[in-house]
């Protein structure tokens, strides 16, 4: 049960109180974020982790003030790929099949289908993917971080492009998705500390479908 302990353990820390973060826990965070399951294996984004105080400050007020930006220990940016080209979807197959001891035909059927589906959709499509691929591994970070009594706050409520021009992620073919600050919550400040965790009731929140011809009720 300790993963529905430590997820009961964790909230989205408002105020952090600006000790640093054991480089052994960021370690095992960035960790569980490398072995997040992914569409197709793609993996397609990148982790920053930011602790430099000059550039904290400067992230500051592109996310509208929030003290978790400079008070935090690391900042971590998921930047999703800009888009699927061929030469990144060929580079992942082949690493994954020199790690696998197989030849490089031996995915020739699934990559070539993977592709072909790409080259319909566009960039944006692309883009919007990869996001979504960056969230999963968010959510296991979260719980990562938790399970290292390490708080965490995600953020969706910064400029994006002040973001990515200021980290230069444009030169990289990336775009910010979305970003963590990891640290150690302020709990005499932090209106939220001490507040109960409140949930959508189990009753209302999952509707179990035992068979093709049920309708669940809402």
């Amino acid at each position: 049960m300790s993963l529905i302990e430590n997820l009961n353990w964790r909230y989205a820390t408002k105020k952090m109180n600006g000790t640093t973060v054991p480089q052994e826990k960021v370690d095992f965070i960035l960790e569980s974020i490398r072995l997040s399951p992914s569409s197709s294996g793609l993996q397609p984004y990148e982790i920053l982790v930011i602790s430099n105080k000059e550039l904290l400050e400067k992230i500051k007020p592109i996310a509208h003030g929030q003290s978790q930006i400079t008070d935090c220990s690391h900042l971590l940016v998921f930047a999703a790929w800009d888009s699927y080209t061929e030469e990144r979807v060929n580079e992942v197959f082949k690493r994954s099949n020199t790690e696998r001891n197989l030849s490089d035909s031996a995915t020739d059927g699934y990559r070539t289908m993977l592709l072909s589906m790409l080259s319909s959709q566009t960039a944006e499509q692309h883009q919007q993917h990869a996001a979504k691929q960056a969230y999963i591994a968010l959510g296991i970070a979260m719980a990562a971080a938790a399970e290292m009594k390490v708080d965490s706050t995600p953020m969706e409520g910064f400029n994006y492009q002040s973001l990515d021009e200021l980290l230069n992620l444009k030169e990289k073919g990336l775009k910010t998705a979305v970003i963590l600050p990891l640290g150690y919550r302020d709990t005499e400040n932090d209106w939220l500390a001490n507040l109960k965790k409140v949930r959508t009731p189990k009753e209302k929140f999952i509707s179990e479908i035992a068979a093709l011809s049920e309708t669940p009720v809402l």
